[in-house]
């Protein structure tokens, strides 16, 4: 019973610990103000597109993470290299 009671505190100083940890970092980072002008456009069914950055999305995201190897369909097409015949 000791190990149960043991485990639910440490689970809620956990829990605890997360949520001030949510609630004192603030605004995340990476989003976007919401403004009066975002409001309408989402309204009107345009992509929302955060100020000063470009809406082309990146063709392989995980590539770009360095989780997957980068332009997987080009490797497959490639002509294989040209080997070099040296005279003796």
């Amino acid at each position: 019973m000791q190990r149960v009671r043991i485990g639910l505190t440490g689970l809620a100083f956990v829990f605890l610990a997360v949520l001030l940890a949510a609630v004192f970092t603030g605004q995340p980072a990476g989003e976007a103000p919401i403004t009066p002008n975002l409001i309408e456009h989402q309204k009107a069914g345009a992509p929302a597109t955060p100020p000063g950055q470009a809406a082309a999305q990146p063709t392989e995201p995980l590539a770009e993470l360095g989780v997957a190897p980068g332009n997987a369909d080009s490797n497959s097409n490639a002509p294989p290299p040209a080997t070099t015949v040296r005279p003796r």
